[in-house]
């Protein structure tokens, strides 16, 4: 497996090994001592799916205090995939990086705790899926408004399709400090 560092420190881009041969190929979505090997120490607790269509924007998404490390990929399509650093006190606070994830190059995304997460659907279709080390609270459910001007994301879509929820999110600089996570060196 090949880990990619980004500019923000332990989110991770993974590239598991990919055995092809006439038939198709396989490749180990996790494998536990591996990925703690290469900086994703965390137990996961929750697998998730979602299907989209082109033009849909789901995010930017966090929970606190029950907070989810997550490990992204997508099966079917590709999505442009977003993280932002939202952890009160971090050097890289309010920064973001993007990847296009696929099922064409098989990349995973680390978004370790702490971090607010969304994705846009570039393909037609795209079957998005993930693991989470916290069960999802709906207590703890928040968001970020994805068209932040603060945060000047830089999405492929300009007119995405949103739930009502993910329309209606504050920026982040209009959410109370108790309701964002602290960062810890």
């Amino acid at each position: 497996m090949k880990v990619l560092e980004t500019a923000l420190p332990g989110v991770l881009i993974l590239e598991p090994a990919v055995f092809e041969d006439r038939r198709g190929y396989f490749l180990e979505t996790y494998h536990q001592e591996r990925y703690d090997e290469a900086g994703v120490k965390c137990q996961f607790v929750q697998d998730n799916l979602s299907y989209s269509v082109r033009g849909s924007l789901r995010g930017l998404h966090y929970q606190y205090p029950h907070g989810q490390a997550k490990l992204v990929q997508v099966i079917k399509g590709e999505v442009f995939d977003v993280a932002v650093d939202i952890r009160r006190e971090s050097p890289t606070f309010g920064q973001w990086i993007g990847e296009n994830l696929s099922d064409k190059n098989r990349r995973q995304m680390f978004i370790p705790e702490g971090f607010a997460h969304g994705f846009c659907v570039l393909s037609d279709t795209a079957i998005f899926v993930y693991k989470c080390s916290d069960l999802y609270a709906p207590d703890s459910e928040r968001g970020i408004l994805w068209s932040d001007p603060d945060l000047g994301i830089e999405w492929p879509v300009k007119e995405p399709l949103l739930s009502d929820k993910d329309s209606k999110y504050p920026c982040l600089k209009d959410i109370p400090e108790e309701n964002l996570p602290v960062f810890k060196d």
